[in-house]
């Protein structure tokens, strides 16, 4: 599976047409951001198959590259909410956390990391 993921399957993900490219500009830096972010949380993984450092590093998996597009979509939705916190009209306002488990578990980061010896 090629990395990294691509501005059309995060607008997949999004439930974005693929004919809208309104915010094309903004997903495709926060796709970027989001790819940067877990090639450096992650390096473990084979990222850049010419690069002969990595070739006998494993390749991320379906669970990274999901967990990629749905960190880069988080971000997006969340420069609503710089703050925090977001207003729900009648229903006052909501504290929108900064961490998602799922995408943690995902990409086994935060809590979810596994161990390292040495």
């Amino acid at each position: 599976m090629a990395w990294p993921p691509t501005l059309d399957e995060l607008k997949v993900d999004m439930k974005i047409d693929l004919t809208d490219t309104r915010d094309d500009e903004r997903l495709t830096q926060v796709l970027d951001a989001a790819v940067d972010y877990v090639e450096r949380v992650r390096p473990e993984l084979q990222y850049d198959t010419t690069d002969p450092e990595q070739l006998d590093l494993p390749e991320p998996t379906r669970d990274h590259r999901l967990g990629t597009l749905r960190l880069a979509a988080r971000w997006h939705l969340r420069r609503r909410s710089p703050d925090g916190m977001i207003n729900m009209a009648e229903l006052g306002q909501s504290r929108v956390t900064t961490y998602d488990n799922d995408i943690d578990r995902l990409l086994r980061i935060g809590r979810h990391q596994r161990m390292r010896v040495g």
